[in-house]
């Protein structure tokens, strides 16, 4: 990062340390033993007057149990006391862990799972936090193996030589990275809401088309009745309907055809690709990583995917999870025409020329359809599941093929629009964590100097 606004120190001198380079000459250089200390005090019989902790990655928070917030363990005698600024650290799969470290803020306990240090006091917890949050110190570290996972050793953590700056500069550091941080969040707060909202707009607007039709507006530009008579639906969920709509069940206007299970031990790394309900994804079909050989797949021509068919999954996680819910549905890139699905995904086909594919996709994209997956499907284990005869089973709206084409038309441009703005929004939001991070890492290393920082003065309201 560039200094910027920020001015360095005035001098500087060789670490070295490899990856942390020229650092401030009045700083040192000293393994992470020398200034925290593992602390493993484990609760035993006593839980009941511990919160439950969890590192996530908003942090380290508390976890009410009692109202089903985290799964209740079966024992706690492994879980260990965590105080007030204290470290909890993740040294396991270190190279996929999206949250490492988490300072508390709370007398608690959490799964011995985790690693939880004490700071020495010369060395400040908040400065700590910030440092190994966003600093790789475990370059060059010989990781240790247990089965798949990755795991750094206390004793091997101990030995990574950290910067411990004087400590009225480490509280200095920690003090103005949480103003300018705080900062930045609001920011990436106020542009996650817009995407909140604009994913919202886009799903009413599609939702409303194709269960009301256009607005009154878009309407009249295509010489449709900006305000056609209503007639009740006799559905819940869809209310009110266009008299001259047909209101019937999916299975009268789709075909479904149901994936196969195919063998694993058929499964190999290229080949006919072999799509997952996983692999539905945001109204689309991601590329596998599971493929299989064409002389199985050809046994089995029904199921073989075309260009532009929609799909939909059958099982997926709780409903209030709307990412991964049963029912995602997709529409098949031309790369992945002649894929085959398992038997966890549905191809919707539809029936001679009175329905529209697109209108179809819209369709399986309201909320109304939403609802009547989220009445329908049944929890198995730990997964919602539903079958194909549900999935066509829900009743819903169908204009003649000339309202079709229009509707489609509307939404084609509509949700272009929607999408523009959430991906500028999304753009500025991966701007903002970039400059976050640059900001902390300037700061906890020396490059920038901040002895001299103090928070700017409120103006006083006139």
């Amino acid at each position: 990062m560039s200094a910027g606004k920020y001015k360095p120190y005035p001098e500087y001198r060789d670490s070295e340390v490899e990856w942390l380079g020229d650092f401030p000459s009045n700083w040192e250089v000293e393994p992470s033993k020398k200034v925290l200390t593992l602390r493993r005090e484990l609760v035993g019989t006593d839980h009941a007057s511990f919160q439950l902790l969890s590192l996530t990655l908003r942090g380290v928070i508390t976890r009410d149990i009692s109202n089903g917030e985290g799964k209740i363990p079966a024992e706690f005698n492994s879980y260990q006391i965590v105080s007030p600024d204290e470290l909890i650290f993740c040294l396991f799969d270190i190279d996929e862990t999206p949250r490492s470290i988490g300072l508390s803020f709370h007398e608690g306990m959490i799964t011995g799972a985790y690693n939880v240090y004490r700071t020495s006091p010369r060395y400040n917890p908040n400065y700590a936090c910030f440092y190994f949050l966003h600093i790789d110190s475990f370059k060059g570290l010989k990781p240790f193996y247990t089965g798949l996972r990755k795991v750094v050793r206390a004793d091997t953590f101990g030995t990574i030589k950290i910067p411990i700056p004087p400590l009225p500069e480490q509280i200095q550091i920690a003090k103005f990275l949480d103003y300018e941080t705080a900062k930045i969040d609001e920011l990436i707060e106020k542009q996650q809401e817009l995407i909140a909202l604009l994913k919202e707009k886009r799903q009413a607007v599609i939702s409303h088309a194709v269960t009301k039709g256009l607005p009154p507006e878009a309407a009249q530009k295509v010489g449709l009745n900006p305000h056609p008579p209503l007639k009740d639906s006799g559905i819940e969920w869809l209310g009110k309907v266009p008299e001259h709509w047909n209101v019937s069940p999916l299975k009268q206007h789709v075909d479904t055809i149901n994936g196969f299970g195919f063998s694993s031990s058929h499964f190999q790394d290229e080949g006919v690709p072999f799509i997952r309900a996983g692999n539905i994804k945001k109204k689309s079909v991601t590329q596998p990583s599971i493929f299989l050989p064409e002389k199985i797949v050809s046994a089995y021509k029904r199921v073989i995917l075309k260009k532009n068919d929609v799909v939909i999954s059958m099982v997926g996680s709780d409903p209030k999870i709307l990412e991964s819910a049963v029912g995602q549905v997709g529409i098949v890139p031309p790369s992945l025409a002649g894929a085959v699905p398992n038997q966890n995904v549905v191809i919707m086909r539809e029936k001679g020329t009175v329905l529209l594919k697109s209108y179809l996709f819209y369709t399986l994209c309201s909320s109304a359809y939403r609802n009547h997956l989220n009445v329908f499907s049944h929890k198995l284990a730990n997964q919602s599941i539903i079958s194909s005869s549900l999935l066509a089973a829900a009743y819903f709206t169908f204009p003649n093929l000339k309202e079709q084409k229009t509707i489609v038309s509307f939404l084609d441009t509509e949700v272009v629009k929607f999408d523009s703005l959430t991906a500028k929004a999304k753009r500025t939001v991966g701007l903002l964590q970039e400059r976050r991070t640059a900001l902390i890492s300037a700061a906890v290393t020396g490059k920038i100097d901040v002895r001299d920082w103090q928070p700017p003065k409120e103006r006083k309201a006139s």
